[in-house]
């Protein structure tokens, strides 16, 4: 962006010199790229952000100087843009001349008649104004919209109004098939995702871009119709990158124009028309469907505020001084608990203003950037482990002590993965966080579960021939919350997969093939290395699982999460040429229950009687089911059941299976003997075959 010096000086008192004014300009953010001379003038070449549209003009980098410089803009500029025309035609008469069809693409439209104008060549201050900036010279009219742009900020157009069918104005979407051949003598196919200004019968500009060439003003037009208007940001941006066509106008409606400037554009450029054309100004037509809305800004103390975030020490008076030169003006002050709250409204300029923070840059930027001292914030309680540390701390332990390796992955994962997960108990399945930027391509949901970080890991590891894994991620999981305003929620997950086969230490061959009871067996372990007790699991249909080798994980009778093997749809789109088997379990859920402290036991005086028994079943039932039962009505002397054997197959019905469980009775105050154990063996046994039908195998 150019910005001539002399200019400059005409719009506000300036005692600096143009190498000091761009050192104080690229002080508070505006960064100056150089200076140079120009004939008597000198320019600045500014370097500009994309958030600060209003520094695209010079109007807006006097306002940043009398931040600096502590001065007023001129009386003459301050005066300038005052409407001296006729009141704005009424809503029902402006239409019409001009009707917007599209007002969510067209917030704003203004129209001027100017009569009797005599295009010729522009005065040569003007003239020189503009090559100064880089711009050339066409003819007065021209010339002058292009001055008044760089002056206030707002692009605008001016038309020939006798060449306007029906000198009529239309601001509609344009239709399927529409062409305009714009000024640069270019044939331009428009859709209907474009907004166009057009007269009665065909598009006459592209909005915010271009005009056509049919009705641009030349040495025979008599009267023009002078435009001014405000265009939706995103509409501008989309339809310049599809026409390849930009702009001056284009770029800085891309990052937004102020929409109360437009009536001021309009009186400036009129006059300067009257008084360099002859012209004679008529009628404003001002077409307003979506007022501006400025966003207000609570700050119960504005100095703590910048003392808190900066560390800069900026006395509430200067921080309103600041702000109020900026434009940004503070109202409704009253004492609350001997501090001053305000709020803050951000000027129409200003898009980028928005939270307290973004007024807490504004007094930074201008007390100045390099007085912010290095300093480390204050830390309450820093270097202290959170109240779960250490337990997943015990629980990453214990499960590489396993053979588990730990696994690190992306937080964010394609939206193809929306439908395929279920996602453990505590987290939603419907209310995905979605990202505007991803970082990785298609990327743009926060994950809700670990698994596909996980599944890809495994593939990249086959890929690289490694077909043997156990690997586990501790990660915390995203849901939006119901309310809008609310932040996402966030639960942290254990999640583990196992696939391949077990090895021994200095052994080539797996000794057997990992399975179903290797994950749950992780599970179980991890969870009981952190003090979790009453760890229960029952069988279920799991979207992600396979049916018949899937089971909800319960601690104290809630469930937490599924373990089982992935189901065969998601093995084939991932490629697995092996069986997996896959974990997962919230976290949040199980530390916050009740957990089990560490609890001596001596050792056993006296010694225990071990009983094997084989049980013909069902198929459906289980051995959890079988546990149940046994202590259900048992004796304190039975004190442990454990599961030994399953037998399926040759000699067995179809529907049947052979459950084999060892028994240990033991008394902690003498021995038992023969027929005490053999008696209470009998009375669980037969309580079995009553409450299960199921009978004893010989």
């Amino acid at each position: 962006m150019n910005i001539s010096y002399n200019w400059l000086k005409d719009m506000i008192d300036i005692d600096l010199s143009p190498s000091e004014l761009g050192q104080k300009l690229t002080n508070v953010g505006l960064a100056v790229e150089g200076v140079h001379a120009h004939g008597d003038d000198f320019v600045l070449d500014v370097d500009l952000t994309s958030n600060r549209p209003d520094c695209l003009s010079h109007l807006g980098v006097a306002r940043e100087i009398g931040v600096i410089t502590r001065s007023n803009l001129t009386a003459e500029t301050q005066r300038c843009g005052e409407s001296e025309a006729e009141i704005p035609l009424p809503t029902v008469l402006a239409g019409n001349f001009v009707r917007i069809e599209d007002a969510d693409l067209c917030h704003r439209f203004t129209a001027r008649f100017i009569k009797n104008v005599k295009i010729g060549p522009s005065p040569q201050w003007l003239v020189d104004r503009l090559e100064t900036i880089g711009e050339r010279s066409i003819n007065n009219v021209a010339d002058i919209t292009n001055y008044v742009m760089h002056d206030l900020g707002q692009p605008m157009h001016s038309f020939d109004l006798d060449k306007l069918a029906e000198k009529r104005i239309v601001v509609r979407r344009a239709r399927a098939g529409e062409t305009i051949t714009t000024l640069d003598e270019v044939e331009r196919k428009l859709d209907g995702t474009m907004l166009a200004i057009c007269d009665a019968e065909k598009p006459v500009a592209v909005a915010g871009i271009m005009g056509g060439l049919d009705s641009s003003i030349t040495e025979t037009t008599v009267n023009v119709l002078l435009e001014v208007a405000y265009f939706k940001r995103e509409n501008i941006r989309a339809t310049s990158r599809q026409l390849n066509l930009n702009t001056e106008a284009s770029y800085r409606f891309e990052r937004g124009v102020d929409i109360e400037n437009l009536i001021r554009a309009s009186d400036r450029a009129s006059k300067l028309i009257c008084e360099l054309a002859g012209g004679e100004a008529g009628d404003l037509i001002d077409v307003y469907p979506t007022v501006f809305i400025a966003n207000l800004i609570e700050s119960a103390d504005i100095s703590a505020s910048v003392r808190r975030l900066t560390g800069l020490d900026v006395a509430t008076d200067e921080c309103i001084r600041i702000l109020n030169s900026l434009g940004i003006e503070a109202k409704n002050i009253s004492a609350i608990s001997n501090l001053e709250s305000r709020t803050f409204i951000s000027p129409s300029w200003r898009h980028d203003i928005a939270i307290e923070e973004d007024l807490v840059e504004e007094i930074a930027r201008n007390a100045g950037y390099e007085n912010i001292a290095n300093e480390l914030p204050p830390a309450y309680g820093a270097g202290e482990y959170q109240t779960t540390e250490s337990r997943k701390k015990v629980l990453r332990q214990t499960l590489v002590d396993m053979g588990f390796d730990e696994a690190i992955s992306y937080s964010f994962i394609d939206t193809k993965h929306d439908e395929v997960y279920k996602t453990v108990p505590g987290v939603s399945n419907t209310n995905f966080v979605t990202l505007q930027d991803s970082v990785i391509d298609g990327a743009v949901r926060m994950r809700p579960t670990i698994l596909p970080g996980l599944f890809a890991a495994v593939r990249l590891n086959f890929n690289h021939q490694r077909r043997d894994l156990k690997l586990f991620e501790l990660g915390k999981v995203f849901s939006a919350s119901v309310a809008a305003s609310e932040p996402p929620t966030e639960q942290e997950l254990l999640s583990l997969v196992v696939t391949g086969g077990e090895f021994q230490q200095n052994r080539a061959m797996p000794v057997r093939d990992l399975d179903f009871y290797d994950a749950k067996g992780a599970v179980e372990a991890a969870l009981d290395a952190v003090g979790v007790a009453n760890v229960a699991f029952s069988a279920a249909d799991v979207k992600h699982l396979r049916q018949g080798q899937a089971a909800s994980i319960f601690v104290s009778g809630k469930a937490v999460g599924y373990v089982g093997r992935l189901a065969d749809d998601i093995v084939a789109d991932y490629k697995f040429r092996q069986p997996v088997y896959a974990a997962e379990v919230n976290l949040k859920s199980v530390f916050s229950g009740t957990l089990s402290a560490p609890v001596y036991r001596p050792l056993p005086r006296y010694p225990g009687v071990v009983r094997d028994v084989s049980l013909l079943t069902r198929r459906d039932v289980t051995f959890a089911s079988i546990r149940d039962a046994t202590f259900a009505n048992a004796s304190d002397i039975c004190r442990s059941l454990e599961f030994v054997d399953v037998y399926e197959g040759k000699g067995m019905p179809e529907n049947e299976r052979s459950i084999t469980i060892r028994i240990e009775y033991r008394s902690d105050e003498r021995t038992l003997t023969e027929s005490e154990v053999d008696a209470l063996h009998k009375q669980i046994v037969e309580n079995l075959e009553q409450t299960l039908d199921i009978k004893p195998r010989f």
